[in-house]
């Protein structure tokens, strides 16, 4: 019986850690997210590489490579953690992990591209 209160906590604690991380991740489609970074409280940040970013991107966005970790993690310290981040890649992969790690840096609204740059055209 103890082996099942157990495992039912432990199942408890995963579910609770889930869901804070997914209201904290807003994946938003192309026209949601447009919609919203026209807010002049965002931050807009590119996580290509800088030959993607070049190659074309979402106006007004930063670009911070998500593969130059150190780099990543420097330019991120120096913007505001309370306001509005709106993250994107290529299609997706990228800017998810990029959000999981913002989290553990402290930001508080982090917000996806569903699709990442390719839905946007």
């Amino acid at each position: 019986m103890k082996i099942i209160y157990t495992l039912l906590f432990s199942l408890f604690l995963l579910t609770i850690s889930t869901a804070q991380e997914k209201e904290q991740v807003e994946l938003l489609d192309a026209p949601t997210y447009k919609t919203a970074i026209t807010s002049k409280n965002v931050q807009l940040v590119d996580v290509r590489t800088p030959q993607e970013y070049a190659k074309g991107h979402i106006e007004g966005s930063i670009n911070i490579d998500f593969f130059e970790t150190e780099v990543f993690n420097k330019k991120f310290e120096t913007l505001d953690k309370e306001k509005p981040v709106y993250i994107y890649c290529h299609s997706g992969g990228r800017s998810n992990k990029a959000a999981k790690l913002l989290l553990k840096m402290g930001f508080t609204k982090i917000f996806d591209l569903k699709g990442g740059y390719a839905s946007w055209k």
